[in-house]
């Protein structure tokens, strides 16, 4: 049986710049060069989370943890879940600027 080949992290990184490029090629040549950064980290966050949340998913959000063999392991938030909160917090940030940075389509008015 064949088996499904991976991309690479840069190949999904790239395939989504591709896919912002896309959806924001409307916007003037001014506007455009300030916003080819924020694509790129965007591109890059979303690939990282999608990364991360199947690793939650894989190993849940909590550890047992312990600082020394003497004390007891307690649970803990894993780091990879408070990375997560605070990338897609970042995230979210840039998508909203980005949205911002779109053309608003006219409203005709309708005379009645």
């Amino acid at each position: 049986m064949a088996t499904k080949k991976e991309i690479t992290k840069d190949d999904r990184i790239t395939k989504e710049v591709k896919r912002l490029n896309k959806i924001y090629k409307a916007i003037d040549k001014d506007k455009k060069a300030i916003i080819d950064g924020l694509i790129k980290r965007a591109a890059y966050m979303r690939i990282a989370l999608e990364d991360w949340e199947m690793d939650i998913i894989e190993n849940g959000i909590t550890e047992m943890f312990t600082q020394s063999e003497k004390t007891e392991p307690y649970e803990r938030e894993r780091p990879i879940a408070r990375l997560y909160n605070t990338m897609n917090g970042n995230y979210q940030k840039i998508i909203k600027q980005l949205s911002d940075l779109l053309p608003k389509e006219e409203i005709k008015e309708v005379d009645d």
